[in-house]
């Protein structure tokens, strides 16, 4: 019985180490996608893509959309105008003015009725009646009634409701997690959120309200994370802990979450990074700087550009890359920094992949570039 239960454990974990991702992009003029050692997992063959999800993939002809499978072979026709990703087992498309759900057969199908089609995310979806918003799952069943002003997107398993004008939590099975009696809201973080009462911010710590003296504002805590950012009356920036209490005394400028241990901070002009014993270990010199990923480096804008450093400060990697394009709808979302020892980058008006070496993926640079995503 050890055997067996052993062998499913490995069994999952290969699946979890080794599960496959794959990234769209753009090689001269037409759209593919390509794995994360370079080669392409679908030929560069479509007028345009949107990133795998649920397995499948969003394909442009020329005229109409489609979905191809991780083969590339077009599993439902290209016979739409509009597509969004699947999740749960279904897509948003649209055809002419006519937006609708189908599933992976390509076959239409019917949910609650709703003034907008929103699309799945995380095992559920919005519906509107009436100008108020619910929650449904994916058999239509309704989770939440249609009564909230506002519903936005889910994140940590948790989705900002506005009821009235008051803020709340509720979580993917429609229940009201945090009481929407809230001026403001911040998304939940292993039993702790961000909240504005009475104008007066402090903590939802596992369902209890506490006071964070002297904040005028307060930053969302990230998962693995003890502390987040704060700011008092002298709009100046330090971090508290998860009980509420400041741990780094608000004296900065600007900052960004702690990962890997260590915050990036802006003193006056200049950023560098702190511990969490509030010690400055990176001096301030950068431009502009980003958190550590779990591959140990950090992007940071030198001059005009972006390169990495280690968590000694070392510039590991020259600053001539870019790591963002805000102008373009195409970069929206996209992960800045390394992720499973790739970063996306931008190079003399093109995009890539380099690793934590420098080192450009497949020596190849493209018109656009997507972030990695796992196919299924």
């Amino acid at each position: 019985m050890k055997k067996i239960v052993l062998m499913l454990v490995s069994v999952l974990l290969c699946q979890t180490i080794f599960a496959q991702r794959a990234a769209v992009v753009n090689h001269d003029k037409k759209f593919g996608f390509i794995n994360e050692d370079g080669s392409w997992l679908i030929e560069p063959t479509y007028k345009g893509a949107i990133s795998f999800s649920d397995g499948l993939a969003g394909v442009y002809d020329g005229n109409k959309w489609g979905f191809v499978n991780s083969n590339g072979e077009m599993v439902i026709g290209a016979k739409y105008d509009k597509v969004k990703g699947f999740n749960s087992g279904l897509a948003v498309v649209a055809m002419g003015k006519k937006w609708m759900y189908i599933n992976k057969k390509g076959e239409e199908v019917s949910l609650q009725t709703s003034d907008k089609v929103f699309d799945f995310h995380d095992g559920v979806a919005f519906f509107r009646q009436d100008g108020l918003v619910g929650l449904m799952n994916p058999k239509g069943e309704v989770l939440a009634d249609a009564k909230y002003k506002k519903v936005l997107k889910f994140k940590n398993g948790h989705a900002k409701v506005l009821l009235g004008e008051s803020w709340g939590l509720i979580d993917n099975m429609g229940k009201e997690v945090v009481e929407p009696v809230y001026q403001e809201v911040g998304y939940m973080s292993q039993g702790v959120a961000k909240v504005k009462k009475d104008d007066t911010y402090g903590l939802i710590i596992n369902g209890t309200f506490t006071k964070v003296d002297g904040a005028i504002k307060i930053w969302g805590f990230s998962d693995g994370e003890n502390l987040t950012y704060a700011m008092n009356a002298d709009k100046k920036v330090g971090f508290i802990d998860r009980s509420g209490k400041w741990v780094i005394q608000p004296t900065f400028k600007k900052a960004k979450r702690f990962s890997n241990g260590l915050a990036p901070v802006m003193g006056s002009k200049l950023w560098g990074y702190i511990d969490e014993s509030g010690n400055m270990v990176i001096a301030e010199q950068y431009k502009d700087a980003e958190t550590f990923s779990n591959d140990g480096l950090a992007p940071v804008k030198v001059k005009k550009a972006w390169g990495f450093i280690d968590k000694t400060g070392k510039l590991v990697i020259e600053d001539e890359y870019a790591i963002s394009a805000m102008s373009f709808n195409f970069f929206k979302g996209q992960t800045k920094g390394f992720e499973n020892g790739l970063s996306r980058v931008g190079y003399k008006k093109k995009w890539g992949f380099i690793n934590t070496k420098g080192e450009v993926l497949n020596d190849t640079w493209y018109i656009n570039a997507e972030s990695f995503v796992e196919i299924e």
